[in-house]
């Protein structure tokens, strides 16, 4: 125990891995508050979706040589969120559809790139680090935490602010729109948050496991939970404690950042799950 003190004490001595939980924990927030909405309308593959998307992006940063690679990534993604949202309502091509469309070829097309146009002599290991995340988390900069901060609070912000007319948009669209509420309005402000924090959390877990942050909090706390505040606040506990755990843990075992804390949320899940069925039977 004495060790794990020490080892931890050692660590958290550099700016760099406070740096890195801070940004662990905002992100985790923002996701698991967006994650209850985009799971209740049945729209948390767009996270998946977007992350390819992002891939893609950043793979054409890479290329042409941009050192800022946000200054494309975010724009893109937050496109391609829009895209996704206006094709979703054709009635030829289905949300479901459009979603596995887009985010497949931006993928394809981001890969194809970067062996084209290598940008160093490792390409399996740029590839594999954008994809399952990377090392890049503990290389971030004071500029970088504070963009996320930026970004978080807005987000944050953006959802206590509008919080009634969100959850009126989950759950029942027509009456949203029967009262007056634009509904078409706020599903878009929902897919553009979604794509923020998608790109914000690219470098924590990569693009392959980012809907994890935003799909595994949400399900846990709806084994327990019913009302919608209910689950909103314990999804966020759920996902920052996940979070700061699955950080410190990566740290301890030296195992990737990214998916040690995927893996605590579906550690989670699974203890969630276990008592929801305990508590079912003891009714």
């Amino acid at each position: 125990m004495t060790d794990i003190f020490s080892t931890l004490q050692y660590y958290f001595s550099y700016p760099f891995v406070w740096y890195a939980l801070i940004v662990v924990l905002l992100i985790a927030l923002c996701s698991s508050l967006l994650g209850v909405t985009l799971v209740l309308k049945r729209f948390s593959f767009i996270g998946d979706g977007l992350s390819h998307v992002a891939f893609g992006a950043m793979a054409i940063a890479a290329v042409i040589g941009i050192t800022d690679k946000m200054i494309i990534i975010l724009p893109v993604t937050v496109l391609s969120a829009i895209l996704l949202l206006r094709t979703g309502k054709n009635t030829k091509i289905k949300g479901d559809a459009s979603i596995a469309m887009i985010s497949v070829s931006a993928l394809a097309l981001g890969y194809i790139l970067m062996n084209i146009f290598p940008v160093s002599s490792n390409i399996s290991a740029d590839v594999c680090g954008s994809l399952f995340g990377s090392t890049s988390i503990l290389k971030l900069k004071i500029e970088d935490v504070w963009l996320c901060i930026v970004l978080s609070v807005i987000v944050l912000a953006i959802f206590v602010l509008f919080y009634n007319r969100i959850f009126s948009v989950t759950f029942d669209e027509s009456f949203s729109k029967a009262t007056g509420i634009n509904s078409d309005a706020y599903n878009l402000m929902i897919a553009i948050i979604t794509a923020v924090i998608i790109v914000l959390a690219m470098n924590l877990v990569g693009s392959l496991l980012v809907s994890a942050l935003i799909i595994f909090p949400a399900l846990s706390a709806m084994r327990l939970f019913k009302s919608f505040k209910s689950v909103t606040i314990c999804s966020a506990i759920i996902s920052v404690i996940c979070a700061a755990a699955g950080i410190i843990l990566s740290i301890l075992l030296k195992t990737p950042t990214g998916a040690t804390i995927v893996a605590a949320d579906i550690a989670v899940f699974l203890i969630f799950s276990l008592a929801s069925i305990l508590t079912s039977k003891s009714k």
